[in-house]
Formats: structure tokens, sequence, C-alpha cells
């Protein structure tokens, strides 16, 4: 596997303290919405993209002034964190290592936690308003990483075969990453959910808003029993499994958002063997959530089914 790094990267680096390196420098104004990845299923020649490691980060996005959440609300990082930042639109994950997912999230909804972010960087992944495929645009945005230290790219690779790439997955995950991302080569950026943007991971996973919380029977008689769910897209199911008996006995709030593992989808596009991974606190930043009810438990709105209903 070769490492893609530009030759001419100490000279982008001067020709843009110098002024002389024509990059578009753009404002939040005309920054695109975000790109979405879909999943990866070998479906193309894997010699068409660069891949990279998928961080279990916060997305933020830089406008060239403010550090932003993926639907644009301002993360308040401190003036210092982003001191040095190019004025130039950047796409990037908030990651402080493996197993930092609760501290990053935490730090991204405070204000003002300096010493919190002290262990964070911006790991950039794209810079959407610089022109050319995504080749052309990392080897332009790959300097970034010189102007400060809370500021780092994530590194691209060349990808043989698929072998190649399941052996990079196995190693990423066995040093307690999530998996990893495939940019097509030649490709623009695009906003919303995209062809040239792929994720690949041991274990499916996807994001669902609480509705309702039902109650449980049997042994979980008192407690909940599962939580009728919503995802982005409007599929509504049960999610009873992944639970400890402490979670079931305080679940998440109705309104809130929580991130579950799944395989594959059933023939009614709903998720299979659904099972609860953890709370996404930080969806308070990247979706509206819906107002909570006073109440814990609710009578849910739909009867819908699930493969797996362990109450």
């Amino acid at each position: 596997m070769r490492l893609i790094i530009s030759a001419t990267k100490f000279a982008i680096l001067l020709g843009i303290i110098a002024g002389w390196l024509v990059i578009p420098l753009v404002v939040a104004a005309t920054m695109p919405a975000p790109e979405l990845a879909k999943v990866w299923k070998s479906q193309d020649d894997i010699r068409a993209f660069l891949v990279s490691e998928k961080l279990d980060g916060v997305r933020a996005r830089w406008d060239g002034s403010r550090l932003l959440s993926r639907s644009g609300l301002v993360i308040d990082a401190p003036e210092w964190f982003t001191k040095g930042f190019p004025p130039q639109p950047l796409e990037g994950e908030l990651w402080g290592g493996y197993g930092s997912f609760e501290a990053v999230s935490a730090a991204a909804r405070s204000n003002g936690n300096d010493e919190a972010w002290r262990a964070i960087k911006l790991y950039l992944f794209d810079a959407p308003t610089i022109a050319g495929g995504f080749s052309e645009r990392y080897q332009q945005f790959v300097a970034f990483s010189e102007f400060t230290p809370y500021l780092t790219v994530i590194p691209q690779r060349d990808i043989a075969d698929n072998a190649e790439l399941q052996r990079w997955l196995k190693e990423v995950l066995a040093r307690g990453g999530e998996g990893l991302m495939l940019h097509r080569r030649n490709a623009l950026y695009t906003s919303g959910r995209s062809d040239n943007l792929f994720k690949l991971k041991a274990v499916l996973d996807d994001e669902a808003q609480v509705l309702a919380v039902l109650p449980g029977k049997g042994k979980y008689q008192g407690m909940m029993g599962a939580l009728l769910v919503e995802t982005a897209t409007g599929v509504q199911f049960r999610l009873g499994s992944g639970f400890s008996d402490a979670e079931r006995a305080n679940p998440p709030a109705i309104g809130s958002w929580v991130t579950f593992a799944y395989s594959g989808l059933t023939s009614k596009g709903k998720p299979r063997f659904a099972r609860f991974l953890r709370l996404r606190s930080d969806y308070q930043l990247t979706h509206e959530t819906a107002t909570i009810p006073a109440a814990n438990t609710v009578t849910p709105p739909i009867n819908p089914t699930t493969e797996t209903e362990p109450w």
C-alpha cells in the first residue's frame, strides 16, 4: 500500500503563505451542504478510490471563520483551538483518539471548556470548495496540517484489490477503529448522499430518534421493554436488544437520538437484528429533536415490528 502524500507539499505550503497559490477562500455563504456516504458493497473497482480510516468522532465543518456542526450550528471551540485554521472551508472529524467519542461529544456541546479541547484535533478529510476531483483537492489541503497542532489531515491510500481492503479493515478494527472511507478519486464534491463516497464497517449502524418508550414484560416488568424509533429516512421500528438493565431502568428520553447496529434490511426495508449501541448526545448538534413529553412512557402511534424482540 502506498501512502498518498503530495511531492509538492512544501511548495504548496509556501505558496499559501506567500499568497501566490490560487485556492478559493470561500466563506460560509457559499459552503455546500455536506456530502454523505453510502455503504460499500464492492460495487465498483476499488482502484478508482482513495481510502482512509473512518474516525469515530464528531463531524465538524470549518467555514473559514467558525467551527460548525453538520447541520450548521456553531460549535463553541476555544479561540486558541481554531487559531491558524485557513480561511478555507474544510470538512473533518473532531477526534481525540480511540474510545474518545463521549469525551469529544461532551466538549463539542460545552461552552468554552478549554481543558477538554486540549486532547482534540480536527482531522480533515475534504476541502469542498477547492476545484477538481477528490485526489486534486487532497493534494492541496494535505498541507493544511502544517498550520497548527490542532489541525491534521487523515492520510489517504491506494488499495490494489478487495483482499487488501479487507486486510486493512481488520487492522483498523484490531486497534479499536471503526472502519474505512472510500473517496472516488476524480469526483467533484457532491452535497447529499453520494455515489462518490462510501463507508466500510464490520457491522452496519445508523441513527434513529426515539418516538416512544414501550413497557417491558416478564423479567423486564416495570422497566423499558423497547424503544419505538424512527430513522432520518422515516423508517419506524421497535428497538429492544442491546440494553443493559440500568439502561432499561433509565431509558433514552423521547426526542433523543440513538445509534443502533443491524445486519442488513428485511424485505420491508426495516433493520434486521437491530440492537442498541449508545445514546447520541452529540446529535443535538446535528438534528432537530422533538419536544420531550413529561411522561417517560407513551402509547405508540403505530405498531411496527422487528425480527428481534427480546421481551
